[in-house]
């Protein structure tokens, strides 16, 4: 067990024939123990230091801990956002592709089903006009033929026939 200045205050020697002085031996103790008490204080007083520092360093490792844990949390976070935000991305562009490729063909079946449509009105403008033509060529052909002549002179006698 160390000394404690108690312990040296307290110590006697014993006296021999032409031993030491007794009052240098006094103020030495009562050196030393003044000494070993301020040493005694500065050591109570660093270990107080040293264990407030440690809690400290305690304390800011945690934080440190804390930070480092909380800094992983948002990469990982910040990697889902992006990689959620890829995906919905693609799920955006291959939406937009198949809406894309939907009116790609409803416009390609609207545009066949109107070059039928042109189609076939083609063909009956041209059986109307084939037709118009028959029927003008027919007016035309009976305009041409003696049965108006026939019937104008017939006009003539029932005109004659009417005066009379």
């Amino acid at each position: 067990m160390p000394l404690t200045p108690l312990d040296i205050h307290n110590k006697e020697f014993n006296r021999g024939f032409r031993g030491y002085d007794e009052d240098e031996v006094n103020e030495f103790l009562d050196q030393v123990i003044k000494d070993y008490e301020i040493v005694l204080r500065e050591k109570k007083e660093l270990a107080d230091k040293v264990a407030e520092l440690d809690e400290k360093l305690a304390h800011f490792s945690n934080i440190e801990s804390t930070l480092n844990k909380s800094i992983l949390i948002a990469q990982e976070t910040g990697e889902e956002v992006k990689r959620n935000a890829q995906k919905e991305a693609q799920l955006i562009i291959k939406e937009a592709e198949k809406n894309a490729d939907r009116i790609i063909n409803d416009s390609l079946s609207k545009s066949r089903k109107i070059a039928l449509e042109i189609e076939e009105l083609k063909k009956q403008a041209s059986v109307y006009k084939m037709r118009f033509k028959m029927l003008i060529e027919a007016q035309l052909e009976m305009l041409g033929s003696d049965d108006w002549e026939d019937i104008s002179k017939a006009d003539e006698t029932n005109e004659f026939v009417r005066e009379s």
